[in-house]
């Protein structure tokens, strides 16, 4: 499938716990269809992964759900989504992977049974692919592991597949540090955009052999990276925020490909997937400063159907385990999202959410529903990814200045002046692939980057 059009066109239809293409989980859960459902995502503490330990680690995933699932009875909470995304050691032997997976669900059907919690495990096998030197996207000695975990895990009990894939992120860093916006739309919307058709080709056909629901991908590795150094001051915002929109094409592609989503969390670029292709999707915000910090806390929520913790290391806090105590946090989220649908006063806290972000930073700017839709729009309007991505950066560019002409966005000179640096370095793009793909070639580092692996 490739969408030309939007699904949600107008910014009121784009809110949370409302999608136009909801998604029923196996265990009856529908996401996208006026509730906001919370998602727990957790990590081992530091600690050795290895053979001696490996008893060790499953029980640490054992406690983890176990505490999760006490405190979602003793907070009436029926419905939760447990993300487990596994380390490298746990992708490289699928069956350590596998056995975790087992492991949760057994946990999670006794609660169903016995309570009638019901509880739904992503699972998201880490891209192993990288590891290799030089990269090989399509030929790594660590792909077959990677495909056999999402296989044996999905038929061990993970019921929606999930990745954070890194195609085109070898190009990438050096490019985000340089802040070289053509070398950030090539790795993504060249490179990023032909590994998803790769890799996404695999995982759909996975779930459609095990039943289970593929999920989506996102740009963690890419646009996340870049948010996290502008919140350190090493990049300009403004450039965090164009390689988020930069990154739409690459995460699009799963659906393209036949996901159903619910979307992962970590991909910010979520709201523009949710208005392309109308599925729902998981969001983080503030309940992610435990991972990273960020600009867009409460503006994530805004068009969520899943709220999400990013991801937390199992170590004791005061009131008890991290990931329990993080559980609480999302669950009081949702219930204050989900009372507002049943109220029917979503858009006012929708509202406070966006306006409560939305002028400080251009990175909150681009989600805020009302500059969602134009900048989609120009997206699915391109020829393909690359016009398509040139056009909804060209998009962004253009609101954000006129914000900041009328004061709706406050961001300093040294900023704003990269709005007009990257409109000249756009204006460099050739707006079709081959010839983005041609002009290119003098510019990449043949030792950094194998084309072949990217069918190139």
């Amino acid at each position: 499938m490739h969408f030309t059009s939007l699904a949600v066109n107008d910014p009121s239809g784009l809110s949370f716990g409302n999608a136009p293409r909801p998604v029923e989980l196996p265990n009856g859960t529908v996401i996208g269809r006026d509730s906001v459902v919370p998602e727990l995502n957790f990590t081992l503490p530091p600690m050795e992964v290895n053979a001696a330990t490996r008893a060790e680690v499953v029980g640490q995933y054992h406690q983890i759900v176990t505490g999760a699932l006490e405190r979602c009875r003793a907070l009436h909470q029926t419905d939760v989504v447990f993300e487990l995304e596994t380390l490298l050691e746990m992708t490289l032997d699928p069956s350590l992977g596998t056995e975790i997976v087992a492991t949760m669900r057994s946990l999670c059907d006794d609660a169903e049974a016995k309570e009638g919690i019901r509880a739904t495990i992503r699972l998201t096998p880490n891209d192993t692919r990288d590891f290799d030197r030089p990269v090989r996207m399509r030929t790594s000695r660590h792909l077959d592991a990677m495909l056999e975990l999402f296989e044996r895990g999905a038929r061990a009990g993970g019921n929606l597949l999930s990745i954070e894939s890194t195609g085109g992120k070898e190009l990438h860093d050096d490019a985000l540090m340089y802040c070289n916006v053509r070398q950030m739309v090539f790795a993504l919307a060249v490179l990023g955009v032909r590994d998803m058709r790769f890799l996404w080709d695999h995982i759909v056909r996975i779930a459609e052999r095990t039943g289970t629901l593929a999920g989506g991908d996102t740009a963690c590795g890419f646009a996340n990276t870049a948010m996290v150094l502008a919140e350190n001051r090493y990049i300009p915002r403004v450039v965090a925020a164009v390689d988020r929109i930069a990154s739409i094409g690459r995460s699009l592609v799963a659906f393209e490909a036949g996901a159903t989503g619910p979307d992962k969390d970590c991909g910010y670029e979520g709201p523009f997937i949710k208005a392309i292709a109308g599925v729902p999707i998981s969001m983080e915000g503030k309940t992610a400063a435990c991972a990273h910090f960020s600009q867009v806390g409460n503006i994530a929520a805004a068009c969520c159907d899943m709220w999400s913790n990013e991801s937390v290391a199992n170590q004791k806090l005061l009131s008890g385990m991290a990931p329990t105590a993080y559980l609480e946090q999302l669950v009081y989220d949702t219930r204050l999202m989900n009372g507002a649908i049943a109220s029917n006063d979503r858009a006012t806290l929708q509202r406070l959410f966006v306006d409560s972000d939305s002028a400080l930073d251009p990175q909150a700017f681009i989600l805020a529903p009302v500059n969602v839709i134009p900048i989609a729009a120009a997206y699915v309007g391109g020829s393909d990814a690359v016009d398509g991505t040139v056009a909804a950066i060209e998009t962004a560019l253009t609101l954000m200045r006129s914000a900041i002409a009328d004061g709706t966005l406050h961001i300093d000179d040294r900023e704003a002046e990269w709005i007009d640096r990257i409109e000249d370095e756009l204006a460099t793009i050739p707006r079709t692939e081959d010839a983005f793909v041609e002009a290119m070639l003098p510019e990449i580092d043949g030792g950094a980057v194998t084309l072949s692996e990217y069918g190139l």
